[in-house]
């Protein structure tokens, strides 16, 4: 058996891609392995959102270099391939600037990596892969796919077509392609014959799933997700990333009607000022944004909510930042994730006028993330002494114990409960700690069950 390394940055659709090449290279003999020293293959999958994130890939290719020089002293030959959206972005740029690269795949087109890798092989010939065929890609995938855990990400949709301003994902995963519905159902029911209670469907606008259904009909994500809950096995669905603009009324309705639909929603934002909002081509302003939120916790009333924030977008004034910690302030997100808005060369914002300094948007982070915590640490809270059901999904750090997931994702630590790993059990919160839950097994919920 040969050796493979994958190293998986940024966000879940990169989870579930590592996941797939995985699936893909193991007919070709390869194994994974928790490290690079020893690798055959290593495959960096690549993020292109934040700006800092192309240099940490060059920094790593030459890391990676000496891997591979000293496999050549001792006889073996190793490969280096990048995959990803940096690969999508910098194409034959990461052959020129690293000679150590043998493969450079963009994210709709991994599934070419056994022809790669095979040419590779036979003539050493490096290799640039970055078309588009996103139908082709789910085609050429492995019909099964491993499972190591009971809770699995399921790609449904992938690319955009929104544009927003800061935004490389047009430009990196194409436009909106959604995966035909029994494609997707075949997947999932797969991934449950294997031990998955809990999927997570992803898409980098998921909401805007418009895929073919049984009937030849476009599907969307509402319908999708009462088709998926059929599936006795699977006890639980979650979806992310949303987008505002494509919160459609049954989406809305299967919130309150679906009970396998866990009450945890991640709709982003970015920012609380109509005027930023138009800046970014967000397609919503504050206003609809609040009235959509109004409507999603009507239909579930214990509905968690997350969001994106980005800070220092060009042009933002004080003014503008207070109105994004005013809708904080409106809203009193369960978590929600900040970042200082960082140019993506080729979008739009890049080259805008008024950028805002770097100390003013560190400064300007730092108090919305004071804001956020503060929010979430009250969500926390009022879980103690709550009765949550927690799917148990991996061993915990102490003997014997297990962590999971409550409904509203967060992590919860339980003594004692290893045993039922792959499992959902009712569990009494204990103790709430800064980033996590601590409780205790209902025994009688777990003896009736037995």
């Amino acid at each position: 058996m040969k050796k493979l390394y994958i190293a998986t940055y940024g966000c879940q659709m990169n989870v579930y891609d590592s996941g797939r090449i995985t699936d893909l290279l193991a007919p070709l003999g390869y194994a994974p392995t928790a490290s690079a020293e020893d690798a055959d293959l290593v495959i960096l999958n690549t993020c292109h959102i934040r700006e800092k994130a192309t240099e940490k890939v060059y920094s790593e290719l030459g890391k990676l270099k000496l891997v591979k020089d000293r496999g050549a002293r001792e006889g073996r030959s190793v490969f280096i391939g990048v995959a990803g959206c940096v690969a999508q972005a910098e194409g034959a740029e990461i052959l020129a600037r690293q000679p150590a690269v043998d493969i450079v795949v963009g994210p709709q087109s991994y599934h070419r990596l056994p022809v790669l890798i095979d040419r590779l092989l036979r003539s050493e010939e490096r290799t640039v892969e970055l078309d588009f065929p996103a139908q082709e890609k789910f085609d050429a995938l492995p019909q099964h796919r491993s499972a190591s855990a009971p809770a699995a990400f399921l790609t449904i949709q992938e690319g955009c077509d929104k544009f927003c301003t800061f935004c490389v994902v047009p430009y990196t995963r194409g436009t909106e392609f959604s995966r035909p519905v029994v494609k997707i159902e075949q997947e999932a029911r797969q991934l449950a014959s294997r031990g998955v209670r809990e999927l997570t469907l992803l898409g980098q606008n998921v909401n805007a799933y418009r895929g073919e259904g049984p009937d030849g009909k476009a599907w969307n994500l509402a319908r999708l997700i009462g088709r998926l809950a059929t599936i006795p096995s699977v006890e639980r669905l979650r979806y992310t990333t949303s987008h505002p603009r494509d919160m459609t009324a049954d989406l809305i309705a299967a919130h309150r009607d679906e009970t396998k639909l866990m009450p945890y929603l991640h709709l982003p934002v970015q920012s609380g000022s109509d005027r930023m909002l138009k800046a970014m081509n967000r397609g919503h302003n504050r206003d609809s944004y609040l009235r959509l939120v109004e409507e999603v916790r009507r239909a579930r009333t214990d509905l968690a909510l997350s969001s994106d924030f980005i800070v220092g977008f060009p042009g933002e004034t004080d003014a503008d930042f207070e109105a994004t910690l005013d809708l904080v302030k409106q809203v009193c997100f369960a978590q929600a994730f900040s970042f200082k808005y960082s140019a993506r060369p080729g979008t739009p914002a890049s080259g805008m006028e008024g950028q805002v300094p770097e100390n003013v948007k560190s400064e300007r982070l730092l108090i919305l993330q004071a804001l956020i915590t503060g929010h979430a640490r009250v969500f926390n809270a009022a879980m103690y002494d709550r009765v949550l059901p927690v799917l148990f999904d991996r061993k915990g750090r102490l003997p014997g114990q297990a962590a999971g997931r409550s409904p509203y994702l967060q992590p919860v630590h339980v003594d004692g409960a290893a045993p039922y790993i792959g499992e959902i059990h009712d569990v009494r919160i204990s103790k709430v700690l800064p980033n996590s839950l601590h409780g205790e097994l209902i025994k009688a919920e777990i003896g009736a069950a037995n």
